[in-house]
């Protein structure tokens, strides 16, 4: 997010609350120093929306793939940072967007960090960083059971967003009036994952992946409970987490 971004959050809203803190989540010093500074500075937490979203070459700060590093591990270490302050302030809710696209997707436990220069590549990690969405919420979910936070997987529809500003400038021209005619306005957009942050009554979906508005099953290798665990596990390996 800019600043002009968050002059335009600021106008559209009519709130002059909106408070910006800088997150990089492709490096782990700066999660690591923005979830400080918020703990030291904000009382309360209610929501957290995990949102941001990648698709391009290269690694992260700390060498992990810059998709799989972004779209997983950096909202996993960031919302492991946050939850104690979460559990303090329940009832309280953590959504996670993820994307049909994880149906592509693969955890395969021996290349979780692929060289990512590629397109094919850039794609596929795509794919694999949103079922690690869907996965990580799995068994969050699991881990949080006697608690009042809950947890939810949110596919947001395709959305005509800059996610893919990184594509070739050549592709960019040909998809744009397709994108244009074709995909969901941001606000459109954004409805799923407002549904999962306010709607009462379905903290018994914690777990669980949401489209449309609605709780949607999803394949058998995304409601895996062994994988999603040693994901899980792995995750902490990789960002330090481990006691």
């Amino acid at each position: 997010m800019y600043l002009k971004d968050v002059l335009c959050l600021l106008q559209l809203s009519g709130n002059n609350q909106v408070l910006f803190m800088k997150l990089d989540l492709a490096s782990i010093a700066s999660i690591r120093s923005f979830c400080k500074t918020f703990l030291s500075s904000e009382p309360r937490l209610d929501i957290l929306i995990n949102n941001a979203g990648i698709e391009g070459k290269g690694k992260t700060e700390d060498g992990f793939n810059l998709v799989f590093g972004v779209n997983h591990l950096g909202h996993f270490l960031l919302t492991e940072l946050l939850l104690d302050r979460l559990k303090q302030c329940s009832p309280s809710r953590i959504v996670v967007l993820a994307s049909n696209a994880h149906k592509k997707g693969r955890i395969d436990f021996k290349n979780l960090n692929p060289p990512g220069e590629t397109w094919k590549e850039i794609l596929q990690a795509y794919c694999d960083s949103k079922l690690a969405n869907i996965l990580f919420v799995r068994e969050l979910a699991n881990r949080l059971q006697g608690t009042d936070v809950t947890c939810y997987a949110v596919h947001p529809g395709v959305v005509l967003t800059n996610l893919g500003r990184n594509l070739p400038h050549w592709l960019q021209i040909l998809l744009f009036p397709i994108a244009w005619l074709l995909l969901k306005t941001p606000v459109d957009g954004a409805q799923t994952s407002i549904y999962c942050a306010v709607q009462e009554g379905i903290e018994m979906y914690s777990g669980r992946y949401f489209a449309n508005c609605q709780a949607q099953q999803v394949k058998p290798h995304a409601r895996d409970d062994a994988v999603a665990k040693k994901l899980w596990e792995v995750s902490e390996g990789l960002l330090g987490l481990t006691k």
